[in-house]
Parts: structure tokens; sequence; C-alpha cells
């Protein structure tokens, strides 16, 4: 893609760091954020609340693709409080969204709307797709059904819709990799709980190929698995980090480990020990290619970005 005008709701965090790098130098970048960064080349930041039409709404005019990453992170206690955030951060944004766009003379032509794959069902017995997924009623389920149905629920008759269904993202710009990169530093890279439980993730390259190749055959909309086609165990997964950050052991944590320390930092210990077991069924049928499908090579592409410093003592 380029020379587009892509519009960014909720863009300053890892993944919106992402498309940046992706797309930034070849298109004019839209960030709506509630802390609007300094302007930079084709990449400018206007304020919104992701709740009311205050003056950012006009942003949408003409767009070619609208991207919405808006959500308060699960990454935190499940506290009433929490989760009513967790909530009308993800409905709100969504259905100010739609409400701005139905506005609009030119609405934007394809929407995306960023979701989760932790949709399904804890699953250590097969893998979930978006044709014979099962679905629970935890509460990070909850939030994911509640999120897509608010987008749903919205009728625009000239922007095409789709729902990215996204895995763990690995990526050199944040996220997930230090706070991993740091267990295998310090010698702590062992599995998380008995290491058994299924791990879905996707590079983050990968992930904004993806959405170039959607907004490129506007035939496709709906729902769409955004996770590698090769989902690996949580033993695995530290394993391979481990051999490619070049650390030999790392010692296990056991799940009543996990829960203290879980208890302690102010996070829950679903985010490590549920099952994700994902794969991009629908997509990969329609003929697209993963850049990085196997686990060992979206690390090593990874390390390459960064500084050896982040993830070895010397």
């Amino acid at each position: 893609m380029k020379n587009k005008k892509i519009v960014i709701a909720g863009g300053t965090g890892f993944i919106g760091q992402g498309l940046l790098d992706h797309f930034g130098d070849r298109n004019d970048i839209v960030i709506l954020a509630r802390h609007p960064k300094v302007n930079h080349g084709r990449t400018r930041y206007v304020y919104w609340d992701g709740e009311t039409l205050n003056g950012w709404a006009g942003e949408l005019e003409n767009a070619d693709l609208l991207i919405n990453l808006a959500g308060k992170s699960v990454n935190c206690r499940y506290t009433e409080r929490n989760k009513k955030e967790i909530f009308d951060s993800r409905t709100k944004a969504t259905a100010i969204l739609g409400e701005a766009s139905s506005r609009l003379i030119n609405p934007p032509q394809l929407w995306i709307n960023a979701a989760s794959a932790t949709i399904y069902r804890h699953a250590e017995d097969r893998p979930m797709d978006e044709f014979t997924g099962e679905m629970a009623n935890d509460f990070s389920v909850q939030v994911c059904k509640r999120w897509e149905q608010t987008f749903n629920d919205i009728t625009l008759p000239h922007t095409r819709k789709v729902i990215l269904r996204i895995a763990v993202t690995l990526g050199h710009q944040g996220g997930v990799m230090p706070p991993y990169l740091n267990l295998v530093k310090y010698g702590l890279g062992g599995r998380q709980g008995n290491g058994q439980q299924m791990f879905s993730w996707v590079h983050i390259t990968d992930l904004c190929r993806m959405i170039a190749w959607l907004y490129a055959h506007p035939n496709q909309e709906g729902i769409f698995n955004c996770s590698a086609p090769y989902p690996v165990r949580n033993n695995t997964f530290m394993e391979t980090l481990r051999k490619v950050s070049g650390h030999v052991t790392g010692l296990p944590a056991p799940a009543w480990l996990l829960f203290l320390g879980a208890c302690l930092i102010g996070t829950e210990t679903e985010l490590l020990l549920k099952s994700r077991w994902v794969l991009p069924t629908r997509i990969t049928r329609e003929g697209f290619r993963f850049r990085y499908p196997h686990l060992q090579g979206a690390f090593e592409h990874i390390l390459q970005q960064l500084p050896r410093r982040q993830y070895h003592l010397f």
C-alpha cells in the first residue's frame, strides 16, 4: 500500500507503532489518540476521547482505511472497575467511530476492527478457526463477544468491514517481547504452568501484511483470524526463545507461583495459562502467505532488530 490515507484509532501502543513502521513512510497516517504525540513526516496525531464527537470525525472523510485498535489493556487485575473500563473502552470507541462514519459524505473504504483470538475457548484438544471454533463465556470471551457485536451492529453501506481476531503479537517495538526477554535474560525463561497450553502468535510484520492484503482484496469481509499457521505449546515457545537468544536453561514457573506473581504485579494468570490454539484458516485458503510462519524465524528476525544487551547479561 502507498499513497493512501490511513486513520488509526488508539494507535499509540505497540501495534500502532508497528503499523507506523510498516505504512508510515508511504502513506498519510492520522492517529486518533487520547495523548497525541508530535506530528512527524506524513503522520499526524489528533486528540479524541474515544467516546464523543469532538472535532476528530472529519479526519475519517475520504480515508482509504480505518483501523480501530482502541481499548484498555487487559493486562490488569479483573476488578469490577477494570472490567467496566475494559468493556466500555472497546464498545464506546467502536460505536462512536460508526456514528462518525455514518455522517460522512465519503466514509472509509475499509474498516478493520481489531479483536482478539482469545475469543475461542481454552483448547488443548484441537485447534480453533473461523469455521469450527468454539467459545466459552469467561470474562475475556465476554469482552470479545461484546466488542464484535458492537461492530457488527453498525451498518455502513459504503464501507467494507473486517474483524481481525489478533493473536499474541511479536515484534521488536514492544508488546510481550520485553518481559519474555527479561525472563530468559535472568534465567527464568522456563515453561509457565505445566507448559502444555498452546500459544498462538503472529509476527507484527505479518499482521501489517495481512491488513494490506485485505485492503487489496475488496471481495474480502467478515471475520479473519490473525495468527501464524504454526502455533506451539508454551514449553516450546520458551525453549525456542532461549535457543535463539543464546540461553541454555530457564527455571520453570509453576501455576501457584504465577498466581502469586500476578497478584503482586497487578495482572491475571489467564494471560499465561489459557491455551489459545488458533489457526488462520480463512485467509490462508484465500491465498495469503505468511512471511514468518514458524516461531524460530520470527524470533530470529526480531532479535536482529534489538541490541544484544536487551536479552543477554553480557
